[in-house]
C-alpha cells in the first residue's frame, strides 16, 4: 500500500485568529454606510430613479454642483504603490491595504473624513500620475501613502500642478508638521528661539526632506542633513536632483563628514533614517539639547540613553513621552481644506497646522510634554480652525 503524500497546509484561519491582531482585521476595518434612508419606493424614487437625474443633469450643466450634491468634495484617497509601508518597505499593493484601511480609519476616527484605500499594482511613476488623475473627478482630495522616495516626491509634485484639489504626501507633511510643532515647544522650554538652533536631520527619504524644509520655512537657524553617504552639501557628488536642490539651502556652515561630525556642539538631532547614533554622540551636543530619535521600532537613541544628555527626547513611540505621531497632524488637516474648500494645500497651511499644535500644549510644557497625545480632543478641531483659516488667508478657499 503505498504512503500517503506528506502535504503543508498553510495555517488555518482560526489559528490565525488567536492572534488578537488577525482577530481584529478579519473581514477588514471599514465599510460603507448609507447616509440617507431608503424606507419605501418615494424614497428609491428620489435616491435614485428617476429622481436621481435630476440631479446628474444639473451637474452636467456646472460641474460645481458636484461638490455639493455628491461626496466627493469631503472623500479622500488614500493611494499607495506598497513600496515604502510602515518599516516593512516594498511589500506590495496587497500587503498594504491593511495598512491603508487603518489610515482610512484614523481619517474617519480623529476628524470625521471619509476616505477610500487604494492600492496600485504599478510603481511606475507615470502610470501612478495617469491613475490618479483619472480617479480623481471621484475625490475631495489624494492622501498619498507610503511610497519610496525619490518618486514621492515627482508624484507628488505632478499631481498638484494637474489637480485643483488638496494633494498631500503624508510620510512627508505630517511627519514635519508634527515635528515642527513639537521643536517649536521643545525650543520654548530650553528658552531659545528656533533662529539660535542648529539642527542635523539624520535621513533624507521622504520625511527627511520635508522636516528640513519646513524647519528652514519656520526659520531654524541652520540644518545640516545627512544620508547614508553622510553630509548633504553643495559639490557633492552623486545627489539625486531632491538632494541637490536641498543642498542649495541647508547646511551654511558648509559642514563635511558623517552625521556624528556634525552633532558635535549641534543643539537639535532629528532621527529619520534607522541609522544608529552612539551616546557619545549625543553627550556631545550642546548644553540643554533636543533629541527627536524617530525611527520606528528601533530609535536611532534609546531614549533613556538620550535623557542622560539631552534636555527634550521625543520618538515615534506611543510607549515613550512625546510621540510625533501624524495622527496629530493629516486628518485635521484635511478636515480644514475641505471645510474652506481649498484647492491645494499651502505651506501657510502646514506652517498653521504646526502652530496650532504646539499652543494646545500652552503652560502645561514639561521636557515630557511638548506635543499633546493623540486622544486629546482638542487636536482635531484646533488643526482643522487653523488650516481653513490659513487657506483663506494664502487665497486658495472656494468658501
Amino acid at each position: 500500500m503505498a504512503a500517503e503524500p506528506i502535504t503543508h497546509p498553510h495555517p488555518s484561519t482560526t489559528s490565525l485568529d488567536d492572534d488578537p491582531a488577525f482577530a481584529l482585521h478579519r473581514g477588514g476595518k471599514l465599510e460603507v454606510r448609507s447616509s440617507v434612508p431608503v424606507r419605501n419606493a418615494d424614497d428609491l424614487s428620489l435616491a435614485y430613479t428617476p429622481g436621481v437625474a435630476r440631479v446628474c443633469t444639473a451637474i452636467a450643466d456646472d460641474p460645481e454642483l458636484a461638490r455639493d450634491y455628491t461626496w466627493t468634495s469631503r472623500v479622500v484617497a488614500v493611494v499607495t504603490d506598497g513600496t515604502a509601508v510602515l518599516g516593512l518597505g516594498d511589500i506590495g499593493p496587497a500587503a498594504s491595504m491593511p495598512v491603508m484601511e487603518g489610515k482610512s480609519l484614523l481619517f474617519k476616527e480623529f476628524a470625521g473624513v471619509d476616505s477610500v484605500p487604494i492600492a496600485l499594482a504599478t510603481t511606475d511613476v507615470d502610470e501612478i500620475v495617469e491613475t490618479v488623475v483619472r480617479m480623481a473627478p471621484s475625490f475631495g482630495g489624494i492622501n498619498l501613502e507610503d511610497i519610496s522616495a525619490p518618486r514621492c516626491f515627482e508624484i507628488e509634485d505632478r499631481l498638484r500642478a494637474a489637480l485643483d484639489i488638496p494633494v498631500f504626501h503624508d510620510d512627508q507633511h505630517g511627519t514635519a508638521v508634527v515635528a515642527l510643532a513639537a521643536l517649536k515647544n521643545a525650543a520654548r522650554l530650553v528658552g531659545r528661539p528656533l533662529s539660535d538652533l542648529r539642527a542635523v536631520v539624520a535621513g533624507a527619504g521622504a520625511s527627511g526632506i520635508a522636516v528640513s524644509r519646513i524647519l528652514l520655512e519656520a526659520g531654524i537657524g541652520d540644518l545640516a542633513l545627512s544620508d547614508s553617504k553622510g553630509l548633504i552639501h553643495e559639490g557633492r557628488d552623486g545627489l539625486n536632483p531632491v538632494k541637490r536642490r536641498i543642498a542649495e539651502v541647508t547646511n551654511r556652515s558648509r559642514l563635511t563628514g558623517s552625521t556624528e561630525d556634525a552633532l558635535v556642539g549641534a543643539d537639535v538631532f532629528i532621527g529619520l533614517s534607522g541609522s544608529t547614533v552612539h551616546e557619545s554622540c549625543v553627550a556631545g551636543m550642546s548644553p540643554d539639547a533636543i533629541v527627536f530619535a524617530l525611527s520606528n521600532p528601533t530609535p536611532e537613541v534609546h531614549p533613556e540613553v538620550a535623557r542622560r544628555h539631552a534636555r527634550v527626547v521625543a520618538t515615534g513611540r506611543s510607549d515613550f513621552p512625546n510621540q510625533i505621531n501624524n495622527v496629530l497632524a493629516f486628518p485635521g488637516i484635511f478636515r480644514g481644506a475641505f471645510d474652506a474648500r481649498a484647492h491645494t494645500i499651502t505651506e501657510g497651511m502646514k506652517l498653521a497646522a504646526a502652530d496650532a499644535l504646539a499652543a494646545i500644549v500652552g503652560d502645561d510644557l514639561t521636557a515630557d510634554y511638548v506635543i499633546p497625545g493623540p486622544f486629546d480632543p482638542r487636536v482635531a478641531p484646533a488643526v482643522t480652525s487653523a488650516v481653513a483659516a490659513a487657506a483663506r488667508a494664502d487665497g486658495v478657499a472656494r468658501a
